[in-house]
Formats: structure tokens, sequence, C-alpha cells
């Protein structure tokens, strides 16, 4: 399989509100900014990283991939994929300039291209590529109903509609306000609302600091909460560890990481309790492999963060052994040919070839950016 050209796309998708915020961002669109990859053959892989779809940084990332990576891979055989992996990851003059953050997610969005195209070619689904499903039920965890900007009243009404109409038991809410007891109090009314049946966990964002943190955890740890979410700044491993040695609340992260190495130092810092690679942030498909080993070696559970919006992590989550739950947010899924599914709160298992990242004619036409 050949590789005969690489081209960039930007596609900024509606969101299903007209605008969601948590506790740092305030977004109205998806960005889907990637790389349509061609064979000789005429086969085609897509891959893409998930941004705010900030027109100027989406560009960047865009011009990496073609005027960067592009020309490493033609005449390439895409089938080697572990080779060009490192072929992109190791290339001097991009790594020069950055070994994390936009060269990181224009390869990421190359790999998933790759790995999309030997499913194709194979004509499996990328999960039984990889070796086959390990859970026959993956259940999916409702963040689409949580959001700092929800109004209370709203929220407590999209998590009860949530349980009692679409089946989910796991939902997840944002926190991170100046005040907050004004958190405590939102958290409070919707785990009476939806019951001590119901899973719940809650994430910061990064928005706070540890002392805030850990007066937060002692006032909620009464609520059963099923995780903390990027509590404080993604970096801080010092922080996340004391942390978690002060509370009962586990504490889980990952979308801000770029690395396996990232990854390393906070599992072994005992910093993180559920690991959250994300192909999207990561080096694509291959690195989130990696990540997701390291954490099964640890005996520490791999739930992702869907900057994806689960098309590909689908695939990751129903095959990799350490993972039985997967983040549910529907935005971009009617972009889609072979859009995520999920019934009374579960994931639906993919059946069409490929990584599920293949773009429909209509979403490019209505939704593509200039380069």
């Amino acid at each position: 399989m050949k590789i005969k050209s690489i081209e960039p796309f930007i596609v900024h998708a509606p969101l299903n509100v007209d605008s969601i915020s948590d506790s740092t961002n305030t977004i109205t669109h998806w960005g889907i900014v990637g790389a349509r990859i061609v064979t000789e053959d005429g086969l085609e892989g897509y891959g893409y990283t998930g941004t705010h779809a900030h027109l100027a940084t989406d560009r960047l990332v865009a011009r990496c991939i073609s005027d960067s990576y592009a020309p490493l891979l033609i005449g390439e055989d895409a089938q080697d994929g572990d080779r060009l992996w490192r072929k992109l990851l190791s290339y001097p003059p991009v790594r020069w300039v950055g070994r994390a953050g936009i060269t990181t997610i224009a390869a990421g969005a190359i790999d998933i291209a790759l790995w999309d195209l030997r499913a194709k070619a194979a004509k499996v689904p990328l999960w039984k590529l990889l070796g086959g499903a390990t859970v026959d039920r993956l259940e999916a965890y409702n963040t689409d109903i949580g959001w700092l900007s929800t109004p209370l009243a709203r929220m407590i009404d999209s998590c009860k509609a949530a349980v009692e109409v679409d089946g989910f038991r796991r939902l997840k809410l944002k926190v991170g306000h100046s005040d907050p007891t004004i958190d405590i109090e939102r958290v409070a009314a919707v785990r009476k609302a939806v019951g001590p049946g119901v899973t719940i966990a809650i994430d910061g964002n990064g928005k706070w600091d540890l002392p805030t943190c850990m007066r937060f955890c002692a006032r909620a740890e009464p609520l059963d909460l099923f995780w903390f979410e990027e509590p404080m700044w993604f970096d801080d491993i010092r922080g996340h560890a004391e942390l978690a040695n002060s509370t009962s609340i586990p504490i889980a992260l990952g979308e801000q990481l770029y690395s396996l190495h990232a990854f390393n130092a906070f599992m072994d810092a005992g910093a993180v309790h559920y690991v959250q690679p994300d192909v999207t942030r990561l080096a694509g498909i291959t690195e989130y492999i990696q990540v997701a080993h390291a954490a099964h070696g640890r005996g520490l559970p791999v739930t992702a963060h869907v900057g994806d919006m689960g098309q590909v992590h689908v695939h990751l989550s129903f095959w990799h052994p350490a993972t039985t739950m997967l983040e549910y947010i529907p935005w971009i899924k009617d972009c889609f040919e072979e859009p995520i599914r999920v019934r009374d709160g579960a994931y639906q298992r993919p059946e069409a070839p490929g990584a599920g990242t293949t773009l429909t004619r209509q979403a490019i036409a209505a939704h593509s950016r200039p380069l």
C-alpha cells in the first residue's frame, strides 16, 4: 500500500447546543483537523485531532501535516506502521521545535489515518485488526449533561432523563467555580436526584490549586464520587500525588498529556488512578497502545478521553483489556460514515472496516474551513 498523497483538512462542526463551558473554556464548535491519506491503489484513510475550532491554530496543525510530515511519507508502504510512526517522531527539524502539542497531534492524525488504511485493507474494523474485543459490554458515561454553564435545574432534568430514559448508569459533571461550595451544592443536588445506584464522576479541567482541591474533596467525599478528573494544572505531578494521598476520591487525568513518558511520570508517582489517554493528544493510536499497556501493567484502569468524540476510542476500548467504559459526548458523530452508537447506556460495537474516521461528503461540504 504505497502512499500517493497526504492532504490536510479542517472541519468545524457546530455543537448540539449554542455553546458550552467548563471551568476554563467556552466553545460553540468542535474542530476536526487532520489528514486524508490516499494510496496508489485508491484506498483512503482518515485521521484527525480534536480542537476548539480556532482557525489560526488549526491551520498550524494542518501546515505541519502538509509541509513537514507529508513529504516524509510519500511513496512509503502504509503497512509499515511502527517504522513510519518512529520516522515522524524522530524527524530532527520538527522534533527540535516541539515534542508535544502541534507537532505531536499532527503526527497523531497521520498515525490514525494509517491505522484506518490498514484496517480497511484487511476489510475489518480496527478493534478486530488489533486482536478482537475483550469486553461484551462497554459502558458509556455521559458528560454532555453536566457542563458548568448548564443551570442547575436544567442539569438535574438532563441527568434524570439520561438515567431514566436513555439508560445511562454513569454521569460526569463539571466543577470549577471560583466558590467551590457552589459545586458541592450542584453535585449534591444531582446525587439526590439520581440516587445512590448511579455513578457520578467530576471534572475540574485543571482549574483549582492544591489547597482548594483538598478542601473540596473533604466536603465531597460523602457524595460517593467515582473520580475527580483534572483537579489541578495538567503538569503538576507532585500536587496530584499529594491530593491522591489526602482523599478517598480517585484521581483521573490524561487528556492534556502528550507522551508515554508524561503518563509514566504520573503513574510512577502514584498521582493517577484512572488513566485517560487520548489518540488526538498523543501521537495517535500507536502511542495510545503504549500508554494503555503501561497502565494495564501497573494494574490501573484505562478510560480514554474522547477528544475524537468516541469514533476511534470505541474501537480501542472494546479491544483493550484495561477498559470497561468510555466517555460519551455526541457532538460530531453525524459527521462520520459510521457514527458512534449508544443504546441503554452502552456503546454498540462498530462493524464497518476501518477506524470509524471516514468523514461524510455532506460534513466536508458543510463544515470545511480554508487551509
